[in-house]
């Protein structure tokens, strides 16, 4: 069992930014992909950010130029740096390695 911990959310006036964080208790870190879900109030869970073993990396169309993942294999922690937050960013972030998933962290952009 592969236990996936998230942090980094909170509360940010648009424009702002936050950096998420997700670690991962045991595993072979760095022959898995990564990935960053939101899910918004009311809509389904959608993939945000992918990281593959190979370094290559995937962003769903709105947050291009804004989200960067990026992983540190030593620590089995996968970041997500968010820029540039708007209103619509508000969603519970998770991680998401293999087939676990972290518990969700609650990210609210609002003046």
């Amino acid at each position: 069992q592969v236990q996936l911990v998230e942090s980094g959310g909170g509360l940010v006036q648009p424009g702002g930014s936050l950096r998420l964080s997700c670690a991962a208790s045991r595993g072979s870190f760095s022959i898995d992909g990564q990935e960053w879900y939101r899910q918004a109030p009311g809509k389904q869970r959608e993939l945000v950010a992918r990281i593959s073993y190979d370094g290559r990396t995937y962003y769903e169309d709105s947050v291009k130029g804004r989200f960067t993942i990026s992983r540190d294999n030593a620590k089995n922690t996968v970041h997500l740096q968010m820029n540039s937050l708007k209103p619509e960013d508000t969603a519970v972030y998770y991680c998401h390695i293999g087939v676990y998933w972290g518990q969700g962290t609650q990210v609210t952009v609002s003046s």
